[in-house]
């Protein structure tokens, strides 16, 4: 598949860049796509962001250097981009859990962050429904917290967990009243290739006459859509169908994303039900 073809040469050119610096736009040229495209692809397929990647990649290179070789750790960290042996030195206890010296000691363990590679999955055992919709721009009023990319753990905890406390302390049933259709919408506001964190918003698309003190207004820009149904609990439902979309719809299509915001559109009812029913809507852009 050319896709499959396209995103593995981004990753050759990423290999070849390891001692020097690269910018997003020329590994997404690599891809044939867009910087937001790609990068969202990416987050979406690995967990991490390209930058998250590249400086894992790094440092275990830098740690294998060092540990068999006399290298000086200043000559290192220079050699993998790091403009100062402090700054190396601080980025390596994150990921290894020591100082570059001590990755000397043959008896100390050091992690190792592999070179990735995308395959094709043929599944085909379940269709994917869509529908294109435009719309125009609108208003959505609601709470918001920033998500970090730089842990590929933590955006899995962070937004449930935002979700538990609105639902908890009423802002969720408070959204809902204010929505125009009764909807609740979770938005990524916000995202950015070269940033490593982005918006989540709990939020509804707002009435003209809804009082919103004490929430935070955003204008959605006018979009083309791609909306899908996610069936089952959340958020894992939700997951999955980000997931099918970007490893599936998008490469077998003529679309990328549009680089504007993405929602997901939630009607009352038990979120935990396995025929609960809610859309993923994803802005895209026919490629050029």
């Amino acid at each position: 598949m050319e896709w499959l073809t396209r995103m593995n040469d981004a990753l050759d050119l990423m290999e070849r860049h390891m001692e020097e610096s690269i910018g997003i736009e020329e590994i997404a040229r690599a891809a044939c796509s867009s910087p937001f495209h790609f990068q969202r692809m990416f987050n979406i397929l690995t967990g991490m962001t390209v930058a998250e990647y590249m400086r894992r990649r790094r440092l275990t290179l830098a740690a294998q250097e060092l540990a068999v070789s006399s290298a000086k750790v200043v000559d290192v960290a220079l050699k993998y981009g790091y403009d100062s042996p402090e700054s190396f030195a601080k980025a390596f206890r994150r990921l290894h859990g020591i100082s570059p010296s001590e990755a000397r000691d043959p008896d100390v363990p050091l992690k190792a962050c592999p070179r990735i590679s995308f395959h094709l999955s043929l599944k085909g055992d379940k269709e994917m429904d869509y529908r294109i919709v435009e719309k125009e721009a609108f208003t959505v009023v609601g709470k918001t917290i920033r998500v970090s990319l730089e842990n590929c753990e933590e955006p899995g905890q962070q937004v449930p967990r935002f979700w538990q406390e609105c639902n908890i302390n009423g802002t969720t049933g408070r959204l809902a009243s204010l929505s125009r259709d009764g909807h609740v919408l979770g938005i990524c506001l916000d995202m950015r290739p070269d940033k490593e964190d982005y918006t989540y918003m709990i939020g509804a698309e707002s009435r003209p006459d809804a009082d919103a003190s004490g929430l935070e207004l955003r204008e959605i820009p006018a979009s083309t859509w791609a909306v899908f149904t996610a069936v089952g609990p959340m958020p894992d439902a939700v997951r999955n169908v980000f997931q099918r979309v970007f490893q599936e719809w998008f490469p077998s299509t003529g679309f990328e994303h549009a680089g504007k915001p993405e929602f997901e559109r939630y009607p009352d009812g038990d979120t935990t039900s396995a025929d609960y029913r809610c859309e993923v809507w994803v802005p895209v852009v026919k490629k050029g």
